[in-house]
């Protein structure tokens, strides 16, 4: 059984998203999940309800601010929270990102963690604590955080701010009882890597990332980086003076118009 009754997870429609959620459902769990695309949305609401989940999903943008702050605030006691929605865009058009994709990731991927993380922290801090904690919030950052990639130089600055303001918050939410992670997946099957046009090493599922994520927390871990040896290869990937000339051969991201939003 899930340690975490209630959660709340921004991306749910999608990716790690939609897996954490049906990981985390069952009798007696409340679910809250947002997402940008009503339909996939519902298809996890309705796939989470029949594992026996009470859910309220909501169709919400974590760009905007105000509503997030709103939705968080009407979920109630909350044990878990993940900030989990993300997009991307690349350079397959062999111009670089764009401005306004540049733009838009930054302001998804940093500001709408933000926007998620900032009100979670407050709610808990509010609520009472049970076994010395009052609830854990895990950000979805990327191993792209630990080095540039030239084929989605937006995406990986993006990671690198929210993982670093993670990690150096996280000494302060653990003295009010809640444990801050950042999350660091590598290649998983979604959507957003589907446009990728290069080889992903240790390619995973959703739903087994959504394990890892998981037995992590459970762990009281504040990182979580999988697969392990991809972090490692990207820590002496990115301190290599060469590193970004390799990085740049790697081949390009699909270039996209809109950035595409995904649950990862």
């Amino acid at each position: 059984m899930s340690p975490y009754r209630s959660a709340l997870i921004t991306g749910a429609s999608s990716g790690i998203g939609r897996a954490l959620s049906l990981a985390l459902a069952g009798p007696g769990a409340a679910l809250h999940l947002s997402g940008r695309d009503a339909t996939r949305l519902d298809d996890t609401a309705t796939a989470c309800r029949a594992k026996g989940a009470t859910v309220q999903a909501a169709v919400l943008d974590v760009t905007d601010a105000a509503s997030m702050a709103a939705w968080i605030a009407a979920a109630g006691p909350l044990d878990l929270v993940v900030a989990n929605a993300g997009i991307s865009g690349g350079t397959g058009n062999g111009a670089g990102e764009t401005a306004a994709q540049t733009r838009a990731i930054f302001a998804v991927n940093l500001d709408g963690a933000l926007n998620t993380v900032l009100p979670a922290l407050e709610a808990m801090r509010a609520q009472p604590a049970r076994g010395g904690k009052r609830g854990t919030i895990a950000v979805i950052a990327s191993i792209a955080a630990l080095l540039p990639t030239p084929n989605a130089p937006a995406y990986g600055a993006s990671k690198a701010a929210i993982d670093t303001w993670a990690r150096a918050s996280s000494p302060a939410a653990a003295a009010a009882g809640i444990l801050l992670a950042s999350v660091c997946p590598g290649f998983i099957r979604t959507a957003m890597t589907a446009a990728n046009r290069y080889k992903m090493p240790g390619l995973m599922e959703a739903d087994q990332a959504a394990q890892i994520i998981l037995a992590g927390l459970a762990a009281g871990r504040d990182r979580i980086i999988f697969p392990w040896w991809m972090g490692l290869v990207a820590r002496i990937v990115g301190a290599l003076p060469f590193g970004r000339r390799l990085l740049a051969r790697q081949g390009s991201k699909a270039a996209l118009p809109d950035p595409a939003r995904s649950g990862t």
